[in-house]
């Protein structure tokens, strides 16, 4: 507000000044007249030379005092520019101050509390978009095969012990290395012990949580 208050009074200085500018060129424009009118007496001899000379002088004045005032203008612009800039600055480090989230999303873990002076840095919670999911599953080196990027399942999560809810998923990554199945992996061919890791995305409804197990068929 500082800077703002600043930068409107040298405005206002500068009004001023292009203000005593008009009345110089004014006094000029009615010296060069009267200069017209003196030296049409002087060439009839009703006017002396030290008319002649005051005229110029007065003329000379006029012109010295309008390139100074011309140089105090130029300087006040350039103050104005160096307090826009100023202003600039202060309002590129206050808008630095505004956390922007870089997805729509959900905070699943604060590291600082409001109010509280964290690092720079330093990460202040975590977020995710839980309007789209990930479900990450395992297959066997036989249904490789039989699945391809893009292909639409259909997604099983646990609605109680004997019911499940069913979502559409597509998936959009299939791991190109095996890997021996994950201890929390229950697989139905406990002889399996290569599989390879596959990534279903899924529209999440509101009913899907984050670690939540869940099933794959494929169509």
């Amino acid at each position: 507000q500082q800077l703002i208050d600043r930068k409107r009074a040298v405005a206002s200085r500068l009004a001023s000044i292009s203000s005593q500018i008009e009345v110089q060129q004014q006094q000029k424009k009615n010296l060069l007249v009267n200069k017209n009118r003196l030296e049409k007496l002087f060439k009839d001899g009703a006017a002396t030379q030290k008319q002649m000379d005051d005229m110029n002088g007065s003329i000379d004045l006029v012109n010295k005092q309008i390139l100074s005032i011309n140089t105090q203008k130029q300087g006040i612009n350039d103050e104005i520019q160096a307090i826009g800039k100023q202003i600039a600055q202060v309002e590129e480090a206050i808008k630095k101050c505004y956390i922007i989230n870089p997805v729509n999303g959900t905070i699943l873990t604060k590291y600082a509390e409001q109010d509280e002076v964290t690092m720079f840095g330093k990460p202040i919670y975590k977020i995710a978009n839980l309007d789209e999911m990930k479900l990450k599953v395992y297959i066997s080196g036989s249904q490789l095969p039989q699945i391809k990027l893009g292909q639409r399942v259909e997604v099983l999560i646990d609605k109680d012990a004997t019911k499940h809810t069913k979502l559409n998923g597509t998936i959009c990554w299939i791991s190109q290395t095996a890997e021996f199945t994950p201890k929390i992996i229950q697989t139905k061919k406990e002889r399996v012990n290569l599989v390879y890791a596959v990534k279903v995305r899924v529209k999440n409804d509101g009913t899907l949580k984050i670690g939540m197990p869940g099933e794959v068929n494929f169509k």
